[in-house]
């Protein structure tokens, strides 16, 4: 089976051939422009933007996320972008670039470790030392203390947090700066301390040592900087495998939860603990009081913070429903970033890992719809021939970041740091680190 680019690519490039026939000829195409569906043969869906085919040194430093799920999401004047790829990187061949990152990648044996997370490239991941979740690679990061440089191959934030967890003379490189996370986005520090003002205001402060007003919570998929507040505020990091076993942690320490910055995970987790849609209202950090009235707010059990992930939030009630009428028996497992009803309608719904390890326990045969990152239910499909897997989501959407780490970044990371130069690397301060870990080592003990 072709990767996820390579479909996309070649069906871009079958589309471009037909706009050309369309220029000579004179006959349109069935629909124009670059939202016109492309089918891939792996899945016999479709992209959600042609653009996804173009090299990212093309994009890197255009406004917004670039093409892909979160393509529409508004991103921070202040976000980190690439520098340009020298040349020799941009022009090489995908066989000479394989050549040097296995060759560089052999030069530079232990003293580097390569990270990929689930949702890359299969490019990418052929070359990884670990691959995993964003919480296992920055354990992965903290159990290798032998390695002088982690090359995380994922998206800012997880690089942040295995710059927090690895040693104080490792270095944690990112390939491309421009490879950030929409979500994550959606929650910054200013935005986080505002709305800690207006609830300590409204909730009051509890004494040292009692059960306090609120706790907060973060998602791993947010900054070093909310990790921190979390950590100097009594509260705590979750996974999306350990979330109900920290809000469990959390609620033992607090009267209710402001959980940042994924909503769904929140929500999701907070229902299956018997908590109603009315005790969670949802927090809009541009409006007084996250929109609510104070009387809601003292009413809340988990105040959730209006954030998404745009690849998880695509997935609908309705394509289970077509999944089911077009495969009867078929199994539905979905990721808890999704939206309620969607969990609500699926069979199961987890962590990657969780997804992972329900595929490796299917029975042959079997028919599984998967609501997660195409990258990732490709590969799961590769690895299980046996079983018929394929994307809830009719339209191919990647994730528009974690997209951005192509082979030619890869080469050039690694064959610099085999002339002793360290790009990209990513350092959080010792003050924020310092707060973060707290947190962090909260959430490794919130074992579920």
């Amino acid at each position: 089976m072709s990767s996820v680019h390579e479909l996309i690519r070649g069906a871009a490039m079958r589309e471009a051939a037909a706009r050309e026939t369309t220029r000579t000829t004179g006959r349109p195409l069935a629909s124009a422009g670059h939202r016109r569906p492309i089918v891939l043969r792996a899945t016999g869906v479709s992209s959600c933007d042609t653009e996804l085919a173009d090299d990212p040194w093309a994009i890197d430093r255009d406004p917004g996320y670039g093409p892909g799920a979160s393509s529409a999401d508004t991103i921070p004047s202040l976000a980190p972008r690439q520098g340009p790829l020298p040349a020799e990187y941009t022009s090489a061949s995908d066989a000479e670039l394989t050549e040097r990152i296995v060759a560089a990648k052999a030069a530079l044996g232990d003293r580097v470790q390569i990270l990929g997370h689930f949702y890359q490239r299969d490019e990418i991941v052929q070359h990884a030392d670990f691959v995993g979740d964003s919480f296992m690679l920055a354990q992965a990061a903290k159990e290798h203390p032998e390695a002088e440089a982690f090359v995380f191959c994922g998206v800012h934030f997880m690089a942040e947090t295995a710059d927090i967890l690895s040693g104080p003379d490792q270095a944690v490189i990112l390939p491309n700066l421009a490879a950030g996370c929409s979500m994550a986005d959606m929650a910054t520090i200013d935005q986080v301390e505002e709305c800690w003002k207006q609830l300590t205001a409204t909730l009051g402060t509890g004494a040292p040592g009692a059960v306090q007003p609120v706790i907060p919570v973060t998602y791993m998929n947010s900054s070093a900087a909310i990790k921190a507040f979390c950590g100097r505020n009594g509260g705590i990091v979750c996974t999306s495998s350990n979330a109900r076993t920290v809000l469990e942690w959390a609620f033992e320490r607090g009267q209710r939860v402001v959980f940042f910055p994924d909503q769904h995970l929140g929500r999701n987790t907070a229902k299956a603990m018997g908590i109603t849609e009315e005790e969670m209202p949802l927090w809009r950090p541009h409006l007084a009081l996250g929109g609510n009235t104070a009387a809601e707010l003292e009413a809340a059990r988990v105040i959730l913070w209006n954030g998404f992930c745009s690849v998880h939030k695509r997935f609908t009630v309705a394509q289970i429903e077509q999944a089911r009428a077009d495969f009867p028996g078929l199994t539905v497992i979905v990721h808890p970033e999704c939206p309620a009803a969607v969990v609500d309608a699926a069979d199961g719904a987890g962590s990657t890992e969780y997804i992972r390890k329900e595929i490796e326990a299917a029975a042959p045969g079997s028919v599984i719809a998967i609501g997660t990152e195409i990258n990732l239910v490709n590969r799961l499909q590769q690895q299980r021939p046996d079983l018929t897997i394929f994307c809830l989501d009719s339209v191919v959407c990647p994730c528009s970041t974690m997209y951005r780490i192509h082979p030619a970044y890869l080469a050039w990371t690694l064959e610099a740091l085999l002339a002793g130069e360290t790009p990209n690397q990513i350092s959080v301060s010792a003050e924020v680190a310092d707060d973060s870990r707290v947190a962090l080592e909260r959430m490794l003990a919130a074992r579920p």
